[in-house]
């Protein structure tokens, strides 16, 4: 009977990263990680799987990302869901363990899932790295984590620019025009589109929540304001409204910091920046490439006072900020542009036997013990074959062990850049 073949496919929205691609990768997750180290962050690791009431917590994620969240049920019919992010997985961390020393400034990097719109680098099940510090009040904490992202990005050798913003001066300022305060989420998110939609269609979906138009007249204004782009514009506006007020002495603390660090030009003031996740409470930034080969953002973060109090049940504001980096966003974007990464050591011995299997395996195992990345050749194939394989792949070293080898108890190893060729003993690799 002839077994029909099976058509199997990815999940859409899941990719497999084949060794040429996933060297290019784990070389960017090494390099973010010994970033994260350098700037003192301790490494943490949370579950994919979690309670679906923490996950939906309105200290969470918000509405809008509730509906891209994954869930599932276990045998004992419990509610679970996969994290769809690694903040509030860590928020958990810090209210279950209140005796962590603060602040406390961790690292993960891990897979988180959504099921929402497939882009250029967004996928379903994709690959964050976070850094996040609980217990420091300062924007010092978001001025830190900026210049480590740039540190980061220039380690990698891509040019970005961060934008920046305060919730609450965005939040007041819409207070201020009037938006009712049931509709100021709903009315942020649509700010959050500016860049994509244009005023126009911001302000048709503004009118569609039922705003105003006398207060969609003043937000109009707003956004076109030539300087609006200067935080001196809202010093008239903070007088009226105490949000605006503190935003605006966030965002002045945090500019001095930029301004001091010399790292004013590379981030950007954008006071139309929003963040969709409505669990923000202060400080809010973006990463962008400069050359724009990928549109959306290639890392993301802010300040979240209100996470870790609420799960612990307190309501207490505990100061938290965090910043993420996209893997797979950024593997897009070294793609796009065809920018090359010094992956990993290639192999420095590639071992052939010429039917000594048993002498080669050896030769092989004294070479590991000796700390070399070697390979041992197991397909059977033609030597002129392995031969070209090996010149494509850029191994280092090449040793074939035969019979001859075996008699003599010494083998050749031969250099392939240079065709040079050493004599070692067979003993020597016991």
């Amino acid at each position: 009977m002839k077994m029909k073949k099976m058509d199997y496919q990815n999940v859409k929205g899941t990719q497999d990263y084949l060794p040429e691609s996933e060297m290019i990768r784990r070389e960017v997750r090494r390099t973010l990680e010994d970033v994260f180290i350098q700037y003192g962050c301790k490494p943490l690791e949370t579950p994919i799987l979690n309670y679906t009431e923490l996950l939906a917590s309105k200290y969470a994620g918000g509405a809008e990302i509730l509906e891209e969240m994954y869930t599932l049920t276990d045998r004992g019919e419990r509610d679970l869901a996969l994290r769809y992010d690694l903040t509030i997985p860590f928020a958990k961390v810090a209210a279950m363990n209140p005796t962590i020393p603060m602040p406390f400034k961790r690292y993960e990097i891990g897979k988180v899932f959504r099921d929402g719109p497939i882009k250029a680098g967004r996928f379903r099940e994709f690959t964050q790295c976070d850094v996040d510090i609980v217990g420091a009040d300062s924007q010092v904490a978001e001025a830190e984590l900026m210049l480590m992202a740039l540190d980061a990005f220039g380690q990698l050798d891509m040019e970005v620019e961060i934008q920046y913003n305060n919730r609450k001066l965005l939040t007041g300022m819409l207070k201020v025009f009037g938006v009712e305060a049931n509709l100021i989420n709903q009315a942020v998110l649509t700010l959050d589109k500016l860049e994509k939609i244009g005023v126009d269609a911001v302000i048709t979906e503004l009118s569609d929540l039922s705003i105003s138009d006398s207060t969609n007249r003043l937000i109009q204004q707003f956004l076109t304001d030539r300087d609006n782009n200067r935080l001196d514009y809202f010093g008239s506006y903070a007088e009226r409204n105490s949000q605006i007020s503190e935003g605006l002495q966030e965002l002045k603390e945090l500019t001095s910091y930029l301004d001091f660090l010399d790292i004013n030009k590379q981030c950007v003031f954008n006071p139309f920046l929003a963040r969709g996740l409505e669990i923000y409470t202060g400080t809010i930034y973006e990463i962008f490439l400069t050359d724009g080969s990928i549109t959306s953002s290639i890392g993301s973060g802010g300040r979240y006072d209100n996470a870790v109090g609420g799960l612990v049940g307190t309501g207490e504001n505990i100061s938290t900020v965090g910043i993420s980096f996209g893997l797979d966003v950024i593997y897009a974007a070294i793609i796009a542009s065809q920018r090359t990464v010094k992956t990993a050591a290639n192999v420095d011995y590639y071992v052939i036997p010429l039917g000594a299997g048993k002498e080669a395996l050896r030769v092989a195992n004294g070479l590991r013990k000796k700390g070399y990345i070697v390979e041992l050749e197991m397909s059977g194939r033609k030597l002129g074959k392995l031969l070209e394989r090996a010149n494509k792949e850029g191994v280092r070293n090449v040793i074939v062990i035969g019979e001859e080898e075996v008699k003599k108890n010494q083998f050749k190893v031969k250099k392939m850049e240079t065709g040079e060729e050493e004599v070692w003993e067979m003993s020597a690799m016991k």
